[in-house]
């Protein structure tokens, strides 16, 4: 017949037993944290496809079909929400303060929410993948909540996009 373990040797293997669960949850829940970013922005490292007049990024739209892409504004990380409905790229008050952009002229801006004041800026590059914008018309809108930038038409104007089987291709011609 076998002794039963001695009563500290009980605990320690409790403990154990409590530490291996602990560390599974953790590690469960911040796989599963970045599964949802991933379905949030499926778009957080575009690839660009280059060819021989242009350069490529197929975006791909997330669980509500809208498109997040992750880029860059005068080399700060955003994240970027497309809207072919916004007249210029629209980034939240706050956001444009840590960047230091500068204000410009003050403005109306017609929000869903209805009429805010906004500001004229420009941008020295807008970066999505490998396709490169300068000297780009946009505003900062103070009611604008949250750290995401509208990208408007006054960036996308200057891009051929199209949509294609649910992903949404931005061309830029050399």
């Amino acid at each position: 017949m076998t002794e039963a373990p001695p009563p500290s040797q009980r605990k320690l293997g409790t403990g154990m037993l409590i530490l291996a669960w602990a560390a599974g949850l953790l590690l469960a829940a911040y796989w599963f944290s970045g599964v949802e970013e991933r379905q949030q922005n499926p778009n957080q490292q575009p690839e660009s496809l280059h060819l021989d007049n242009a350069v490529e990024v197929r975006l791909e739209a997330n669980r509500q079909g809208h498109y997040v892409v992750d880029g860059q504004i005068n080399r700060h990380a955003v994240t970027f929400l497309v809207d072919t409905g916004a007249s210029f790229v629209a980034i939240p008050a706050e956001l444009a303060e840590k960047m230091g952009l500068e204000r410009g002229r003050s403005f109306m801006v017609e929000t869903a929410n209805g009429t805010a004041p906004g500001f004229s800026t420009r941008l020295q590059s807008l970066r999505i993948g490998d396709i490169e914008l300068h000297d780009v018309d946009a505003g900062i809108v103070p009611g604008m909540g949250g750290d995401g930038v509208l990208l408007g038409m006054s960036a996308l104007r200057q891009l051929d996009f199209s949509s294609r089987g649910g992903d949404l291709l931005l061309r830029q011609y050399q």
